[in-house]
């Protein structure tokens, strides 16, 4: 599954793709009603791929929102495994098979990781390479977590992992949602894999990512180290 926001250039290329790398697996594109037609072109696409659906939410509501809503979706549909990826490319999904065979091996709940060995950043310029390193120490350092790529959005689960960590009952709504998930998956013990993946900057569009996001992402992150070191003890399991 992946969530789309003005992807018109690279959402076609990605259905194609993942249905070459997983040709038996359901495909969801879950679009924000992006003004440059994404949910039209994805429709086209699934169309012709098969086994593949698009769901338009009315109004953009944040990346957490969009993940909350495919995970409720591809657990009614009967799902065993759940994998999510970002649909501009950046993350190869010729990876998707090593993602499920370590699923098949006994993980639950495995991380695309730009930060072990064989893993890469490609196309990047070194500020954003450091910013990218410097985010996913101190996320890791500040909650407490054992993941080398904290922040990665390439992620495969099993359904029943996904019904344990509960993404319907997440408070964040940006980028800090990826981190509340490793958070509760590693609270409740889950065995967690990381395998290796390139990750190469889009070619079409444009990020998403600003430093309003980075921002408050890190005083989220903050905010939840605190309340572990001082408070309850755990991200918070309500919204």
């Amino acid at each position: 599954m992946t969530p789309t926001y003005n992807e018109a250039e690279n959402i076609a290329k990605w259905v194609e793709r993942a249905r070459q790398a997983l040709p038996g697996a359901s495909l969801l594109v879950i679009d924000d009603s992006s003004p440059d037609g994404t949910a039209a072109v994805a429709e086209v696409a699934c169309e012709l791929a098969g086994n593949a659906q698009v769901v338009v939410r009315p109004e953009k509501n944040g990346l957490g929102s969009a993940y909350r809503h495919a995970f409720d979706l591809a657990l009614q549909s009967g799902a065993g495994y759940i994998v999510h990826m970002d649909a501009d490319l950046s993350h190869d999904p010729s990876a998707l098979p090593s993602m499920v065979a370590a699923l098949d091996g006994g993980a639950e709940m495995v991380i695309g990781s730009r930060y072990v060995p064989g893993g890469a950043t490609q196309d990047w310029p070194l500020h954003r390479r450091l910013l990218s390193r410097w985010g996913n120490r101190y996320t890791a350092a500040v909650v407490g977590l054992r993941i080398s790529d904290v922040t990665s959005g390439y992620r495969a689960y099993t359904a029943d992992a996904v019904k344990r960590i509960d993404p319907a009952g997440t408070e964040a709504d940006g980028y800090a949602f990826l981190t509340e998930l490793a958070v509760r998956a590693q609270d409740l013990s889950l065995s967690i894999a990381e395998v290796p993946i390139v990750f190469r900057d889009r070619t079409y569009g444009s990020s998403k990512m600003s430093m309003r996001i980075i921002v408050e992402s890190m005083l989220l992150v903050t905010r939840w180290g605190v309340k572990r070191r001082f408070g309850r003890g755990r991200v918070p399991s309500t919204r």
